[in-house]
């Protein structure tokens, strides 16, 4: 399967991903990422209809989250280079809107819910559309920024898993104003090292591309429901 994808995506003469590559990598990217938006919004559907996740409690729920995402992220990882990458990366999504429904049916609740959810969606889609836009236009080598984004995302994450304790309005609205900024970096991050050639498999791609989307869609509407709830 290794050698089928290498003669798929073929280098050019010096070693480096050409071009031809690089945009096909690109756009097969757009596409997964286009595609997974679909299960996530089943899973959501389905999340806020059963009240499955609710029902678990804030804790069990963020420990199912936690061995859930790590152990699809696994597997993606290992079968990415395979037929069931694609599959895998689908089931992961739809895992994933379900575990968004804990907060899409918090906000649904609010009289103004479903025009907050959709400014939230709104608001990811142009970030999306600009970091896209920008990493086609810009010529610096971001590859020292990774390192810091990653640092920064660990920290958000063991600040919220604090959070789950601490239960800090102000803490949240700080975990989500930072979280909106790390990850919309990691969007033209993501999408700078496949234009770079130094990503050239698809599947990897879109994984941390979407990752970095959910983050940000989440974080938008966390912020949203917390300001512009309206309780009427």
């Amino acid at each position: 399967m290794n050698q089928d994808l290498q003669t798929a995506y073929p280098a050019s003469f010096d070693g480096s991903v050409s071009v031809e590559q690089r945009n096909r990598v690109l756009r097969n990217t757009y596409w997964l990422l286009a595609l997974s938006m679909v299960p996530t919004v089943v899973g959501a559907w389905l999340g806020v209809s059963t009240g499955l996740v609710r029902g678990m409690g804030v804790g069990m729920s963020a420990i199912v989250f936690l061995v859930g995402a790590f152990g699809f992220i696994f597997a993606i990882e290992k079968l990415k280079n395979s037929a069931a990458g694609v599959p895998v990366l689908l089931g992961f999504t739809f895992f994933m809107g379900l575990m968004l429904s804990r907060l899409i049916g918090a906000v649904l609740g609010l009289s103004n819910g479903a025009g907050l959810i959709m400014t939230a969606f709104t608001g990811t889609g142009l970030i999306f559309l600009g970091m896209a836009t920008l990493s086609s236009v810009i010529k610096r080598d971001l590859t020292a920024m990774g390192k810091w984004l990653f640092i920064g995302a660990i920290m958000l994450l063991v600040a919220g898993l604090a959070n789950i304790f601490l239960q800090s309005s102000a803490l949240m609205i700080t975990i989500a104003v930072l979280a909106i900024g790390i990850f919309s970096a990691f969007i033209l991050y993501d999408l700078k090292r496949v234009q770079d050639g130094e990503e050239t498999n698809y599947i990897t791609a879109t994984l941390g591309v979407y990752l970095s989307l959910y983050n940000v869609f989440q974080s938008l509407l966390a912020l949203l429901g917390i300001a512009g709830g309206n309780n009427d």
